[in-house]
């Protein structure tokens, strides 16, 4: 009965958030666009497919659950928040990569990720893989743009940058990958002074979309990244839990992201700056999983969800999980698509949503 009781709450909350959503899909369809996405593997539909780079997941077992059962190259078993987010506006359910092949300029003239697996704000932790930088997804920005102003017109197009919803979602790769793994940036900064580099980076970053155009801008903040079932897997002395530490800074760091939001928004004329936070409500899921119709928060799907992702993912495919919507996470670092969507609904009814108004 108590387990009955958890799961018809379950659907009651998922009910409650799909008709909200449902009632701002109503009322966006030609506000927003377009959605233009920058940032790392939560926000990558496939990018580095076509680098060379072993930040790669475009193999089985990722995208089982995707349309068609395809590895797209997002790093879940479907769909992640960005896909989720264009379609709560009403636009496509699917934002493609742009070095896709597949697509092209009449593709992503309603949404387009140039987001790469790996990287970071520091052009240190887009070194450790060799992915795309953030300052290179910017000109990959400059060059969509004229593409679109021949295919839309100049006038249009001009009109659907300053109307489409840029998103960011970084940061992660620059703690966990960079900063707290390979010695340089932790001889040359503090923790805080890091934090600070990197917040000057996002600064400069969102001061060069707004020069070429970008007037609405979701800044994205950290999740609790130690929280991650490889950093709880290596917490052995905390007794694989939560790694407080990286809780700490992640957020201390949104805190830096979400003051850097009010003072942009105060300094740059026209302006919709926006700080786009899944902390909480990631932790909520995380502490309260049976909550949301989850079984495991701690553990990963894929393989032995331990440690693995991307490569060891595939070799341990066999291992893997029958039901990815029992699971927090699908590999060690990346969410499910139930997560993804959860995650999504929040962020468009806590902050999104004022760009349907």
């Amino acid at each position: 009965m108590e387990g009955n009781r958890k799961m018809l709450l379950c659907s009651h909350i998922l009910c409650i958030l799909w008709l909200q959503l449902f009632s701002l899909v109503a009322k966006t369809s030609a506000k927003v666009p377009a959605v233009i996405v920058f940032g790392d593997s939560s926000v990558d539909a496939g990018n580095n497919n076509y680098i060379p780079t072993i930040a790669r997941s475009n193999f089985q077992p990722y995208g089982r659950d995707f349309d068609g059962k395809q590895a797209t190259g997002r790093f879940s078993n479907g769909r992640i928040p960005t896909d989720f987010i264009s379609e709560a506006f009403g636009i496509k359910q699917f934002v493609p990569a742009y070095l896709d092949p597949k697509y092209n300029i009449s593709d992503f003239a309603t949404g387009v990720t140039f987001a790469s697996a790996a990287t970071g704000y520091d052009n240190a932790t887009s070194d450790v893989l060799s992915v795309i930088p953030l300052w290179k997804q910017l000109e990959y920005y400059k060059g969509y743009q004229k593409k679109l102003s021949v295919y839309l017109g100049e006038s249009k197009a001009n009109e659907t940058i300053s109307e489409a919803l840029h998103l960011m979602s970084l940061g992660t790769n620059d703690f966990l990958e960079n900063y707290y793994t390979i010695p340089g940036r932790a001889s040359q900064y503090t923790p805080k002074q890091y934090q600070n580099f990197l917040a000057g980076i996002a600064e400069n970053f969102i001061k060069n979309l707004y020069g070429v155009g970008a007037r609405k801008i979701s800044l994205g903040g950290l999740p609790p990244m130690g929280c991650l079932p490889l950093e709880r897997t290596t917490n052995i002395i905390g007794g694989n839990d939560c790694v407080s530490n990286y809780n700490t800074i992640a957020m201390d760091f949104n805190d830096k992201l979400k003051k850097l939001t009010i003072k942009l928004n105060q300094q740059l004329p026209g302006i919709k700056l926006v700080f786009s936070n899944p902390y909480y409500v990631m932790l909520h899921i995380i502490r309260k999983p049976d909550l949301y119709g989850f079984e495991s928060a701690s553990t990963a799907c894929c393989a032995t969800g331990m440690f693995e992702m991307g490569y060891a993912c595939s070799r341990g495919n066999m291992f893997s999980c029958t039901d990815a919507s029992k699971y927090v996470f699908w590999d060690a670092f990346h969410p499910t698509e139930k997560t993804n969507s959860i995650v999504a609904k929040y962020v468009m009814q806590r902050v999104l949503a004022q760009f349907v108004e």
